[in-house]
């Protein structure tokens, strides 16, 4: 036949599951396409079995169902596939026992197509892009980076400004993931899931005029104060929670970087209202007292985000798990309210320059 002398001089080394595919259809004009893929597993129980009854069994069928699923194969092949023999019982056809030795092999070719792809971290060479701040650079980027350096040496990762084109960036592939609170509104198809806990703090310097009383929330409209800009704009939940009794606070400096706010707090009169996480980390070092913050809501659920376009990126979901980790060890609060250590009296401020 040409069909088959076309498919010997083009197949060569073709994997099983070509062989098999082609195996199958070059006795018959059939378009693959129309071809009922469910079929493939009756044909291999039949052929295992060599008896409907027992086929049925062991793919879930009903004997019936069986049975009309071989009269299909029949058409479909242009075979018997099963001879009854005289002893009794069925035997394979010659194109049957052709099919035997091919069809397991390219079924499980076939199931992997549809499993979810699988990876080793120690081989994967990738740039990771994470949108985050420089909380996150700080606390949570040594850690990751020296467990990435022993599981995955092969990944990079950029930690990037947010900015207004920020979804586009997710929605076009350009960023991986974004870290930000619980009460972020999300994009439609975006998730997001929660890597640590973390709450606000209200930060001054340790003599501060204010720094030993006790603040009500109308302290709030006394003091001038460093506000966190990440996307460009003014507004905050804070500011939210303040209007909502009627308080309005003066922002005299907005800065998207939580380092420039707690260097700024400890050499003036101003205050900032931050991560507990990250103010606790440097307030020896800036000579900064953390207060409770007179406010409704502290409570900081902290996520990382990603599109429909990373939902199945297995990659991703594994780094998920360990910024998961490394964020118990340095972005973690815990579920205890502790209290904020107290100013203490004739503590100095670090030496204005």
């Amino acid at each position: 036949m040409a069909v088959s002398l076309f498919v010997d001089s083009t197949v060569g080394q073709a994997s099983l599951y070509q062989k098999c595919i082609i195996g199958i259809f070059y006795m018959r004009d059939v378009h693959l396409p129309a071809f009922d893929l469910n079929l493939l597993p009756a044909l291999e129980a039949l052929l295992k079995r060599r008896n409907v009854s027992q086929a049925a069994a062991d793919v879930g069928l009903s004997q019936p169902a069986m049975s009309r699923a071989l009269a299909r194969l029949r058409e479909v092949l242009g075979d018997v596939l099963l001879i009854r023999a005289s002893g009794g019982g069925y035997a394979l056809s010659p194109r049957a026992e052709a099919l035997a030795g091919q069809l397991a092999g390219a079924l499980d070719q076939v199931k992997a197509v549809f499993q979810p792809p699988s990876f080793d971290p120690a081989q994967v060479e990738r740039t990771i892009r994470i949108a985050g701040m420089d909380t996150h650079a700080i606390l949570l980027a040594p850690v990751l980076m020296k467990r990435l350096s022993r599981e995955a040496p092969g990944i990079d990762v950029r930690i990037e400004s947010y900015g207004p084109d920020l979804i586009q960036r997710m929605e076009t592939g350009q960023l991986d993931l974004a870290f930000a609170i619980a009460t972020t509104e999300l994009p439609p198809g975006a998730r997001s899931e929660t890597f640590s806990t973390d709450r606000l703090a209200l930060v001054m310097r340790r003599d501060h005029p204010m720094a030993r009383r006790k603040w009500a929330i109308e302290d709030y409209g006394k003091v001038s104060h460093v506000g966190i800009s990440i996307m460009g704009d003014s507004g905050s939940e804070l500011d939210a929670q303040l209007a909502r009794v009627g308080v309005h606070r003066r922002i005299a400096l907005v800065t998207p970087h939580f380092m420039g706010a707690i260097a700024a707090v400890a050499q003036t009169d101003m205050v900032t209202t931050i991560s507990a996480v990250f103010a606790r980390t440097f307030a020896d070092q800036f000579g900064l007292i953390l207060k409770e913050p007179p406010l409704p809501e502290t409570g900081l659920d902290l996520t990382v985000v990603w599109s429909r376009v990373r939902a199945s990126d297995p990659v991703l979901a594994w780094l998920r798990g360990v910024i998961r980790d490394v964020a118990k060890e340095t972005m973690y609060i815990g579920q205890t309210r502790r209290r904020f250590p107290a100013a203490r009296k004739g503590s100095k401020t670090p030496a204005k320059h």
